[in-house]
């Protein structure tokens, strides 16, 4: 990463040839590559379906712990409203049959825990997913907000990537980068290749990591491990219709280019310019040690965040079936 953020280059300029699926599925559209997802792709991913094992993909919010969330996003803050105490002091409300009851509040970003990304959250030159003004972000995105992707849905084949596992390590290194073609090798020496139209779920190990490490280690000189930008990487997707990957870290990507410097241009080719949808910070150990144990990296993945109107993200706990 250059020293000086004004030394690198601008991202429009890194993806200025760089390809874009808008106007691919009408001028309106605001769920990009999850229109892949059709009816004959759902059918796919529940054809692996075959133990009836359930794992779901949410950190716990509120973890007393903490919570791993992007440098400068506060963690999740729950305060009781209503418990046992107003009861005991006469505060609660009194009900016919003298029922009482609890109730609670929680603070946090909408990007604070497991959650899918608008296709408008992040955009470069004015434009957003679509190619939608930027301007409709103002107060509340009134364009490619995750509200549709939240009424959509997403259901597919699923396949999990353990790079964590497939390079020996419980956790990738600060900053360790891999490529489209490290997951086909690690799909394939997995024995569960990729194909076209999969949903790609990604261990690094690194959410994982965040209760093990000192938090001051965690994100000291914040760099996550992850995939980085090339242009074959983009058109890879673009030709394999990834609709959607998941990771085990806050960003998807590793947080800097390490040959530009530039901050998570992935999602700007991937998400911007192609529609791909990004879920970040899943719990993927308990799934991964499954998959170690049984063989089978793949399952029918579902989700479906918030339903947030305007929302530039929303927490979501997708569900794996195997």
């Amino acid at each position: 990463m250059a020293s000086n953020p004004a030394d690198v280059m601008p991202v429009a300029e890194l993806l200025k040839d760089s390809p874009k699926n808008w106007g691919k599925w009408g001028d309106d559209d605001e769920v990009g590559a999850l229109n892949y997802l059709d009816a004959e792709q759902v059918l796919r991913g529940a054809r692996h379906i075959r133990q009836g094992k359930v794992f779901t993909l949410q950190i716990p919010v509120n973890h007393p712990d903490g919570d791993p969330v992007w440098p400068g996003r506060k963690e999740a803050q729950k305060f009781n409203v209503m418990d046992r105490g107003h009861f005991a002091c006469n505060k609660g409300p009194e009900f016919p049959g003298h029922l009482e009851y609890s109730d609670d509040v929680v603070l946090m970003y909408l990007q604070g825990s497991t959650q899918y990304d608008a296709l408008g959250h992040v955009w470069y030159g004015d434009q957003i997913w679509n190619g939608y003004d930027a301007a409709t972000t103002a107060g509340s995105m009134s364009k490619a907000s995750v509200f549709p992707i939240a009424e959509r849905g997403v259901a597919g084949r699923g396949v999990l990537i353990d790079m964590a596992r497939y390079r020996g390590k419980d956790v990738l290194d600060k900053g360790e980068t891999f490529t489209h073609e490290d997951l086909v090798a690690a799909a394939e020496a997995q024995g569960t290749p990729i194909e076209k139209r999969d949903i790609l779920v990604i261990r690094t190990g690194w959410i994982g990591s965040f209760y093990w490490k000192d938090r001051d280690e965690f994100y000291k000189d914040f760099l996550e491990p992850g995939l980085t930008y090339s242009p074959e990487l983009v058109e890879w997707f673009n030709e394999m219709e990834i609709p959607n990957f998941v990771t085990d870290t806050i960003a998807n990507e590793v947080t800097f280019d390490p040959g530009t410097g530039v901050a998570l241009p992935l999602h700007c080719a991937l998400m911007r310019n192609l529609g791909v949808t990004l879920t970040e910070i899943a719990e993927l150990d308990p799934l991964a040690a499954d998959c170690a144990e049984d063989g089978q990296y793949s399952f029918l993945y579902t989700a479906a965040p918030l339903k947030v109107v305007g929302g530039s993200g929303a927490p979501v706990n997708p569900v794996v079936i195997k």
